[in-house]
C-alpha cells in the first residue's frame, strides 16, 4: 500500500535525512521525500497498519529535526 503525506521541512538537506529515518522504519518498504512539494510518499510492507508505523515514522525524523512534521 501506498500513501502521501504533507510535510513540513525546512531544507532540502533535512528532506534528505527524513527521507533515510523513513527507510529505516519498521514497516516502510520504501519512502520518497520531495521537498519542492513538501510531500513524503510512502510504500508499506505487506500486512503492516499504515497508521502505526507512521506514527513511528514521524517519531524517528523528530528525533533528527524536532521542527520537522508530518501530517497523517
Amino acid at each position: 500500500m501506498k500513501k502521501s503525506y504533507k510535510i513540513e521541512v525546512d531544507c532540502a538537506a533535512c528532506a534528505d535525512k527524513m527521507e533515510v529515518a523513513a527507510k529505516k522504519t519498521p514497516g516502510v518498504k520504501d519512502a520518497v521525500v520531495n521537498f519542492m512539494a513538501l510531500k513524503m510518499n510512502v510504500e508499506f510492507e505487506e500486512g503492516q497498519n499504515p497508521k502505526a508505523v507512521m506514527e513511528e515514522v514521524r517519531a524517528n525524523c523528530k528525533k533528527i529535526e524536532d521542527e520537522f512534521e508530518i501530517y497523517l
